[in-house]
C-alpha cells in the first residue's frame, strides 16, 4: 500500500506543478466558469500549488517531513472542491471540468487518508 501511495503522490505532485505552470500562462478566463476568481487570487494559486507539490514530494528526500503529505493533499482537495463549487454556482452546462476536479479531490483524499491512517510516517 505504501508504494501505491507514493506513486499517487508523485503523480499528484506532477499534476499540481503542471497546473501551477498552466496558471502562469493562462488566465482564469481559460475556463469560463472560473472567471469569477479574481486575477490576484488566480496568480496567488501558482505559488500555493508549487508549495503543495513540494509538500507531496519532499518526504522522498527528507522522510522526517512526511507529515506535510496529508496537509498538501488536503489543501489541493480543498482547492479542487472550491473550483467545483464555483463551477456549480455558474450553472454551466458542461460538467466535464467539475468531474475532473472532483476526481483529483478524490485522489487527494486517498493520499491524505492513506498517509494518516494506513501508512503513517
Amino acid at each position: 500500500m505504501n508504494v501505491a501511495l507514493w506513486i499517487l503522490q508523485a503523480f499528484l505532485a506532477l499534476h499540481t506543478a503542471i497546473g501551477a505552470g498552466w496558471k502562469l500562462f493562462n488566465s482564469e478566463q481559460a475556463v469560463p466558469t472560473l472567471a469569477a476568481i479574481p486575477n490576484a487570487v488566480w496568480v496567488a494559486l501558482i505559488p500555493f500549488e508549487l508549495l503543495c507539490a513540494v509538500g507531496l514530494a519532499i518526504p522522498a528526500v527528507a522522510p522526517s517531513l512526511g507529515w506535510l503529505v496529508p496537509i498538501a493533499a488536503i489543501a489541493i482537495a480543498v482547492e479542487m472542491l472550491v473550483f467545483s463549487g464555483i463551477h456549480l454556482r455558474a450553472e454551466a452546462e458542461d460538467n466535464g471540468p467539475m468531474y475532473y476536479w472532483l476526481g483529483v479531490a478524490a485522489v487527494c483524499a486517498v493520499i491524505a487518508l492513506g498517509q494518516l491512517f494506513v501508512a503513517p510516517h
